[in-house]
């Protein structure tokens, strides 16, 4: 039970985490535009991020609970190694305002621990596979939306003063903000919830169907807004203005857009990168403007780091696992 607690702890360590580091998602665009300053935007995100679990249902956290390993290689060892492996790799990239994905962290630990416990057996190729694509097509959803956004939008307040379809924009910012941290809150906590709930399945503490008791729902979604409160500020100014400089207009376009794509893959129970998401609807948004809007070198990266965090999760990930066999 000591065991099963402790590791409990540390995923909510791990949430905590995600939200620190993902709070960029939520508010670097109306922190950007000056509607609301960083301190409060943070609480403003933290509260929708919280009230998430009322709005979605946990498709994503039986995906990642049972969709990507094989339940019946999920020992405490596997479970460390996947959220040592995660925590690692958020600390590394928050310490150096990299945007990186928890959500890739999270997955990469989980499958290199899996394997390193059972073997390539150990993978779920169809889950992983749907994983993988939403991925994938998740920032390219966010860039393809936020371009006909903008489009749509710059066509429709022609005949609109600057000034006046700027302040506007200030206010709807509030409303596409609030969705977008609540499209963060329902993907994202889900994969702690998944991971936990895998956990008391392994420990005997559930049976039946998989099913994801209330207080791992609540005591998720509660750490993941407490991060949110400590917003990692490096990463925040990354995505608000490293990318590109961003009006109103743009952000409300950049926050519809990453709403949209994450409310469909909460839908489809589908755990897709919440930062490749936002990041790519500022990217359309930049690039709307004029290609040379947009600093490429940034984009290039922060895709980099896309690229490297499953696999270097992965690695640590399987290292811990392995180290866990001494002790656990």
């Amino acid at each position: 039970m000591t065991i099963l607690i402790a590791l409990i702890i540390v995923a909510l360590v791990f949430d905590f985490m995600n939200g620190r580091n993902d709070a960029a998602n939520s508010i670097a665009t109306i922190v950007s535009t000056r509607v609301l300053a960083p301190r409060y935007a943070v609480a403003w995100a933290a509260f929708f991020n919280f009230i998430a679990f009322l709005v979605f249902g946990l498709s994503v956290a039986s995906t990642i609970g049972k969709g990507i390993i094989d339940p019946a290689v999920i020992s405490d060892q596997v479970i460390f190694g996947a959220l040592i492996g995660a925590i690692s790799w958020q600390v590394t990239t928050g310490y150096f305002g990299i945007p990186s994905s928890s959500s890739h962290a999270l997955i990469g630990g989980l499958v290199g621990a899996g394997v390193q416990h059972a073997g390539f057996e150990a993978i779920i190729w169809q889950g992983l596979s749907k994983t993988a694509s939403g991925i994938v097509l998740s920032p390219m959803m966010g860039l393809s939306l936020a371009l006909l956004l903008v489009l749509l939008v710059s066509w429709g307040f022609l005949r609109v003063a600057p000034a006046r379809a700027d302040g506007i924009f200030r206010k709807v910012q509030f409303i596409s903000a609030s969705l977008y941290a609540l499209g963060h809150g329902g993907n994202d906590a889900q994969k702690t919830m998944g991971i936990i709930t895998a956990l008391l399945y392994a420990h005997s503490e559930l049976s039946g169907d998989f099913h994801v008791p209330l207080w791992v729902v609540v005591g998720c979604n509660a750490a993941m807004a407490l991060g949110t409160l400590f917003g990692g500020w490096r990463i925040i100014h990354t995505m608000g203005s490293r990318i590109t400089r961003l009006s109103p207009m743009q952000g409300v376009c950049a926050e519809t857009a990453g709403s949209i794509t994450l409310f469909l893959a909460t839908h489809l129970g589908v755990p897709v990168s919440t930062t490749q998401t936002i990041t790519g609807a500022i990217v359309g948004v930049g690039a709307a403007r004029r290609a040379s809007a947009v600093r490429w070198g940034v984009a290039r990266e922060i895709v980099l780091a896309w690229v490297i965090t499953m696999p270097a999760a992965a690695l640590v990930g399987a290292a811990f696992c392995w180290l866990a066999g001494f002790f656990i």
